[in-house]
């Protein structure tokens, strides 16, 4: 009884080892190489399977040398898309895979001449229309490359450190020196690290490769065709003027400041206030008495309502006032100039310098913000 048992379990379990797996099924390989339109190798890029049949999706990554391989990939009809940083460079629709190994390569320059010759398009065409999109390509590597150097300058500039923001930069223009908000940005560094400088020559250098350096932003931006098109391209040199201005005041180069805030002015009406008193500023800590006032007198003109140009044009005047006696005669004007600030801003920074120069000249107080207050009487 035991023999007749045992004898037809063995015969199954030999069965069951000797049966072939039907379940398997047999699968298929892809691989291939990518190429962007300059026949450079894209690297760290995805290559999207999608079966159209089965829904089923395989995302390969293009190594170092541009390749991609996959095994296991199921036969059938598949979209094969090539993207890269999560855009779409190129597809491929009903691509066959079956047991046997697939090769796919994505060459982008080869792809966009066979697309042009369906177009009709010459091989002199071809090779134009390439070379433009290559150019386009390249461009915007730099622009990428460059904006990453200017947030890491910008990181270093807002922490003070000057001289590393000034090698970052450097750096840049090395990559492309034809980028005119980087010579600015690198004057910027430069004005701005001359001031932390304890040796007067030192200092002095620096102000002057500033100046050169925002010259150098001014002469790209306003020799650009390109800059020219942009609806606010005056606006940009006469920002780039105003800070060369306060590189040549610092230099004590007052004739030089003023002509590029005049510079500036003129190219953009719009601040053309806020130049003419940056440059009623320089005249007036350069003791130009009268071109200081002549340059205040213009602010006032363009607005009216700017309260510091009437002070500093009343501390200007004051600084001709004459001795009669024991008694300050101020020039025709002092007063009012005071008088008129002390109007438009009754508590502002120099409300109180306002009241003691009327006082020093022995007049009154007189805004519409108060009643008259009485002569003082030194």
């Amino acid at each position: 009884m035991k023999k007749q048992f045992i004898i037809p379990l063995l015969l199954v379990l030999v069965v069951g080892l000797c049966a072939p797996p039907v379940f398997a099924q047999a699968m298929g390989s892809v691989k291939g190489v990518c190429k962007d339109v300059e026949g450079k190798l894209i690297t760290q890029a995805e290559v999207e399977w999608y079966g159209t049949e089965t829904g089923r999706k395989y995302t390969l990554k293009t190594n170092n040398k541009g390749e991609y391989f996959s095994l296991g990939i199921s036969p059938g009809k598949y979209n094969v898309k090539l993207s890269k940083d999560g855009k779409e460079i190129f597809h491929m629709n009903n691509v066959t895979v079956g047991v046997d190994e697939v090769v796919l390569d994505f060459d982008l320059k080869k792809e966009q001449t066979t697309a042009a010759q369906g177009q009709g398009m010459t091989a002199e065409q071809v090779k134009q229309v390439q070379e433009q999109q290559a150019q386009a390509a390249k461009e915007t590597n730099t622009v990428k490359a460059l904006n990453e150097k200017l947030v890491a300058a910008k990181t270093a500039s807002d922490a003070g450190d000057f001289d590393t923001t000034i090698t970052i930069l450097t750096e840049a223009n090395q990559m492309d020196s034809t980028r005119d908000l980087i010579w600015f940005r690198l004057g910027d560094a430069y004005r701005m690290s001359a001031i932390k400088q304890t040796d007067p020559a030192e200092k002095q250098k620096r102000f002057e490769t500033a100046a050169i350096d925002y010259q150098k932003a001014i002469d790209l931006r306003a020799g650009s065709e390109a800059a020219k098109k942009e609806a606010d391209n005056n606006g940009k040199i006469a920002a780039y003027y105003n800070n060369l201005a306060e590189v040549y005041s610092k230099s004590n180069k007052i004739d030089d400041a003023v002509a590029s805030y005049s510079k500036a002015a003129e190219l953009d009406p719009l601040h053309a206030a806020q130049y003419m008193y940056n440059t009623g500023a320089v005249l007036t800590n350069a003791g130009k008495v009268d071109d200081a006032i002549g340059a205040f007198d213009k602010v006032i003109a363009a607005d009216p309502s700017r309260a510091d140009a009437y002070y500093w044009k009343g501390v200007n005047l004051i600084g001709k006032a004459t001795l009669k006696g024991d008694k300050m005669i101020a020039p025709e004007g002092t007063a009012e100039a005071f008088q008129k600030y002390l109007e438009l801003q009754p508590t502002g920074t120099f409300a109180q310098p306002a009241k003691d120069m009327l006082a020093s000249i022995g007049a009154s107080i007189e805004t519409s913000f108060g009643t008259k207050k009485k002569t003082v009487k030194k």
